[in-house]
């Protein structure tokens, strides 16, 4: 954190022992390392503190991101099936109009026959079929 190396930091405790003197200078050490400890603490919570803000900003950045690419996905897709649908109307009207133009060549060569309905030539239900020549 300082840049101090070993020869500075002898020479500041020549210095508090002169200045401090010999009685205080444990006390004062001990009270100098637990604010050192208390510092060093609050440091690293805040550096934790804006770690934790930086990756929340990032994630809040990634999910708008998905959020945005999955509405154009969505848009996509829904032009696409409005695509879609208007092809297959196209063509299952074009469908419609060749199979009522062909059926409409077809009813006038061949006239149209009710399947429920009996054949002419069939006899009622419950009578006796009756000869052609008699």
């Amino acid at each position: 954190m300082f840049d101090i190396g070993f020869s500075e930091l002898l020479l500041i405790a020549v210095v508090a022992l002169i200045v401090i003197g010999p009685e205080r200078l444990p006390k004062v050490a001990r009270t100098a390392g637990h604010l050192l400890a208390r510092f060093n603490r609050y440091v690293s919570q805040v550096k934790a503190d804006i770690s934790r803000e930086m990756e929340l900003e990032e994630l809040r950045k990634a999910g708008q991101q998905v959020k945005e690419s999955v509405e154009n996905a969505g848009q996509e897709i829904e032009s696409h099936a409005r695509q879609a649908d208007y092809v297959i109307r196209e063509e299952v009207g074009q469908a419609e109009k060749s199979v009522t133009g062909a059926l409409g060549h077809e009813a006038a060569d061949h006239p149209q026959v009710n399947p429920d309905s009996p054949a002419p030539d069939a006899p009622a239900a419950g009578k006796p079929a009756q000869p052609l020549h008699e």
